[in-house]
């Protein structure tokens, strides 16, 4: 059987346990996401759920985080300005290896979630 995927609906990143308030003001008020109400049958597990590029970012309330590899990548404009933002604000950045056509780097949010940001430079 083949499976057919229309598109990419969310993502999820996880925060503990009653960090909403942090993750709020981090997504919402610092990156300027826009929050959507979550389903009242899941709204007893925590978390927050937000529109981006198309697709929703679900920020998960879950136990025992550990540093990982994993993360999401969203293509932005302005990369620079994005980052020098982030800079002056505290936020820690980290440089990836360069990639051809492609500027980025990546963020970590106040839960350690790693975030990749890329512009593209050249056409695909």
């Amino acid at each position: 059987m083949k499976i057919k995927i229309n598109r990419l609906n969310h993502v999820q990143l996880c925060i503990p346990p009653g960090a909403e308030d942090d993750a709020r003001e981090f997504y919402g008020e610092f990156l300027g996401l826009e929050e959507i109400e979550k389903p009242e049958v899941l709204k007893k597990n925590g978390g927050l759920w937000y529109k981006i590029a198309g697709i929703q970012l679900h920020i998960g309330a879950e136990e025992g985080q550990t540093p990982s590899k994993r993360h999401p990548a969203f293509e932005v404009e302005r990369l620079e300005e994005i980052r020098a933002h982030f800079e002056r604000h505290g936020v820690r950045v980290k440089d990836e290896p360069a990639v051809p056509g492609v500027s980025r780097f990546s963020f970590f949010d106040p839960f350690g979630n790693r975030i990749e940001l890329m512009e593209m430079t050249e056409a695909r």
